[in-house]
């Protein structure tokens, strides 16, 4: 193949990668309310184990298991700051249909990880 048909072939890979990140995301944020509903933690390490497991069992390579975790870490940071804000929105959603003020729980920021 020329280089001009792999850029191409890359471009189509990149826009399915980010439906597919996307269709994630959506998940992500239905989870966030499943959370907030059951009063689960936004972070769940056990589960995180298990998707990186997951991912390292169905790596058949180029990239090493290693990097290819590295890539999940990332994927699940923004996905756990989506659910984060989910989780945000409906507290403040609760709070404007007659919950009484200041009772929010402190959220951890994604980018700092204080509470606010």
């Amino acid at each position: 193949m020329t280089l001009e048909e792999l850029r191409k072939q890359i471009d189509v890979l990149d826009q399915q990668l980010v439906e597919l990140l996307s269709e994630r995301a959506r998940a992500a944020q239905m989870i966030g309310h499943l959370k907030a509903a059951t009063q689960l933690p936004v972070y769940e390490p056990a589960r995180e184990k298990v998707i990186y497991a997951n991912v390292r069992s169905h790596n058949k390579g180029p990239l090493p298991d290693i990097e290819l975790t590295h890539i999940y870490e990332r994927i699940i940071d923004v996905m756990r700051a989506l659910q984060r804000d989910e989780l945000a929105s409906e507290r403040n959603a609760q709070g404007r249909h007659g919950d009484q003020p200041g009772t929010e729980q402190a959220l951890e920021t994604p980018e700092t990880g204080k509470k606010q």
